[in-house]
């Protein structure tokens, strides 16, 4: 295992989860790595490069899901050695618990496993930080019973326990997502732990295309400010990539890169009259 790289979130500034929803190939992953380090040094934000070796939640079975897991954890680890950016990237099952653990700096479960017992203690004991995302048929208070068991796990096997618990919008009616920013406050205070807000998922629309979910990116940066506005937020979590239209999945919802430095700059600026301290 390599040691980590500086971790953004370990400060009290604004930071920001960053990245294609998944690893396309290597090269692909070193170039928007190193374009959003770029980007996000100039913003003078924190960057955790997010993507995913493996997308298990797909609407259809012909749906793209990744590299896989040796590839793309390998991917990684290049990312987070050669270009020095921390690394989350997501987990589904048990068994890719461990093997992640020793590749990225963050773990990140999917929001339809945040019920899932097992799974929820065998991240907690991985020795990692571990963002958790609230299942989309979660009232925001029910996170808290999600961090306990996550916490009895850590505190059995002697781990620290470093959790965030992530907003990523709720269901409303068929194919429709809402964000009620009340929550973020609430899962703050309930489960006592940092809140990051998934800008680009809130505005997703489930199973809208047919084979493929659909979104509505651009609504994603006003979600964003508004989230960072209620001062509740120490995170904010985008997909991002140089050709949205074209990207193998979630392309709907994603930032095109260009977007990055305008959007950043507000949320920094909204970050420092609006969180505490």
């Amino acid at each position: 295992m390599t040691e980590s790289v500086p971790s953004p979130w370990a400060g009290e500034e604004l930071f920001v989860l960053a990245g294609p929803c998944a690893i396309e190939s290597r090269s692909f992953a070193l170039e928007t790595a190193e374009e959003l380090r770029d980007i996000f040094a100039a913003a003078g934000i924190g960057l955790v490069y997010k993507s995913s070796f493996d997308k298990a939640n797909r609407t259809s079975a012909a749906s793209f899901r990744g590299v896989g897991m040796d590839a793309g954890l390998s991917i990684l680890a290049e990312v987070r050695e050669t270009l020095g950016v921390p690394v989350v990237t997501d987990v589904h099952d048990t068994d890719q618990v461990a093997p992640a653990a020793e590749a990225v700096d963050m773990l990140q479960t999917p929001a339809f496993l945040c019920r899932q017992s097992d799974f929820i203690a065998a991240v907690a004991v991985a020795g990692k930080p571990v963002n958790i995302k609230k299942g989309q048929f979660l009232a925001p208070w029910d996170m808290a019973k999600v961090i306990e068991k996550a916490r009895i796990a850590a505190d059995a096997a002697d781990k620290p326990s470093e959790f965030f618990v992530c907003e990523r919008g709720s269901t409303f009616g068929y194919g429709n997502l809402v964000v009620d920013m009340r929550g973020l406050t609430i899962m703050r205070e309930t489960s006592g732990c940092p809140v990051i807000f998934d800008a680009t998922h809130s505005v997703q629309l489930p199973g809208a295309k047919g084979e493929s979910s659909g979104g509505e990116r651009k609504h994603a940066p006003a979600l964003a400010r508004a989230a960072v506005a209620t001062g509740a937020v120490s995170g904010v979590f985008m997909e991002t990539h140089p050709d949205p239209d074209n990207a193998p999945c979630d392309g709907p919802n994603m930032l095109p890169f260009e977007w990055l430095p305008e959007l950043l700059a507000e949320l920094k600026a909204i970050a420092a009259i609006s969180r505490p301290g």
